[in-house]
């Protein structure tokens, strides 16, 4: 039985289990205790979902794979999602990794479902809450330390996209709330962040078949309000992966292809071209570490099992990393160590 704040001593210290930090009370408020642990956590980057078009048809799976973002080697089996899910997308703090929304086998019925498991365990995710609407299919996601951003999406491959943005507070649980719209409707897009800002990019922007774009966006996370034009990539494309360091913001693939973009993101302005994939494919994960940008799965047909890494701050083509423990699309991939932490 927690005790009403007035009978809660100064100094009081408690571990929060929902944000895994210790915690020491102060002028009527629960503060963070600052930390300088002897053995940090290792980064960490996670695979959550996917879609396998071939050999089998139409198979979703409920896998979450990890791999240690500093080392090379094969994915392992982190655990298992709510369901078997695809086109949904994922974020993360540094304890925390979120995955929103997504898609059911049925033509394919979306959801409107917020999951989470802890990064530097494993183990299966656990119910988070709702997101404020329905249209859920291939959104892209963003996230700080204390907020994760869901943005556009749409309900299925034959209607329209949305413009509409979400966010969350990861250290808690709860539906979302409503942050302001994108600067256009789209879906297929990918996401990555510095502390401040959350960026939005690629994407299509109508019922399906429809034209992908180049347009860049962004947000700062710690507002509310529409997101702004920041620049073009430099190929329009969509399903791409993007991932960051605090200063630079990386996108990789698209459309079948193997570019690989870049764009410092406190600037506004066009991508330059940063270098190619290993294997050029759609529909990625991706994930990061303040110095190495991982990216994995993906394919149009047959799907792929290759995880890729660059090292963010250089220019240069990717280096084959692994393999994932099942070729499988639309994987989301989130991080404890991404560029907005």
């Amino acid at each position: 039985m927690s005790l009403p704040p007035s009978e809660i001593p100064q100094g009081a210290i408690r571990f929060n289990t929902d944000s895994q930090k210790l915690e020491f009370y102060a002028q009527g408020e629960w503060w963070v205790m600052s930390t300088n642990p002897a053995t940090p956590v290792a980064p960490r980057g996670l695979f959550m979902g996917g879609f396998q078009d071939s050999p089998t048809p139409n198979l979703l799976f409920d896998i979450i794979d990890y791999v240690n973002i500093t080392t090379t080697g094969d994915a392992v089996d982190f655990g298992d999602m709510l369901g078997t899910t695809f086109y949904g997308t994922a974020c993360a703090s540094s304890t925390r990794g979120l995955y929103m929304n997504g898609a059911y086998p049925a033509t394919p019925s979306t959801n409107n479902t917020i999951q989470y498991v802890t990064i530097a365990t494993t183990g299966n995710s656990i119910d988070f809450g709702d997101t404020v609407t329905i249209q859920s299919y291939s959104p892209a996601g963003v996230s700080d330390e204390t907020r994760g951003i869901k943005a556009g999406g749409a309900t299925n491959p034959a209607t329209g996209p949305v413009n509409n943005i979400e966010f969350v507070t990861i250290a808690s649980t709860g539906n979302a709330a409503d942050f302001g719209d994108l600067i256009q409707s789209a879906r297929y897009m990918s996401g990555c962040s510095s502390p401040t800002r959350g960026i939005f990019c690629h994407g299509s922007t109508g019922a399906n078949p429809a034209p992908a774009v180049n347009t860049i966006s962004y947000v700062t996370i710690q507002s509310e309000g529409n997101s702004i034009d920041f620049g073009d990539t430099t190929s329009a494309r969509s399903s791409t992966a993007a991932f960051s360091s605090s200063v630079r913001g990386v996108f990789s693939g698209g459309a079948t292809v193997n570019i690989i973009d870049f764009i410092t993101i406190a600037t506004t302005g066009n991508a330059q071209d940063f270098g190619d994939l290993t294997v050029a494919r759609a529909n990625l994960g991706g994930f990061s570490s303040p110095t190495r940008g991982v990216t994995g799965g993906g394919g149009s047909g047959a799907m792929d099992n290759t995880i890729d890494y660059v090292s963010i701050q250089t220019l240069g083509n990717a280096t084959n990393f692994g393999d994932l423990t099942q070729a499988r699309s639309y994987a989301g991939g989130c991080s404890n160590a991404h560029g907005g932490l």
